[in-house]
């Protein structure tokens, strides 16, 4: 005699082949291609990369993602002018700024505090 109940048993096949059928699911691809962006933004924070290194190797990046049609996440563009501003590239900070306002407009008013607060540069031969 069966202890379980053709239902029972039923129900449990069901709960197995959709098991089944869940891992075979496509895994839904991420929103945006984060690349090397976060170990750079760190090691720009801890300091243990030079701006023309983490340049470089955002703008591979960047040329990656282009390359593959994917999406850059926010903060990206800003971070690549942050360090364009750093050595001396303003008018690369000025541009990544843009982009990065253009792409993400909620972020306008945290770049314009960013541009407005940039070092301008001494100018030279002062009148005296």
């Amino acid at each position: 005699m069966n202890r379980y109940s053709p239902r029972l048993s039923m129900t449990m096949l069901g709960l197995l082949a959709a098991g089944l059928l869940g891992g075979c699911a496509a895994r839904q691809q991420p929103l945006y291609y984060w690349g090397n962006y976060q170990p750079q933004v760190y090691a720009y924070f801890k300091g243990e990369a030079g701006p023309e290194e983490q340049i470089l190797a955002l703008e591979e990046d960047r040329e990656r993602a282009r390359s593959e049609g994917k999406t850059l996440p926010p903060g990206f563009e800003a971070q690549l002018g942050l360090l364009y501003g750093k050595t001396g590239r303003s008018d690369q900070l000025v541009k990544n700024f843009d982009a990065e306002k253009i792409r993400f407009p909620e972020s306008a008013a945290y770049i314009d505090f960013l541009l407005k607060h940039q070092k301008q540069p001494a100018p030279t031969g002062e009148a005296k």
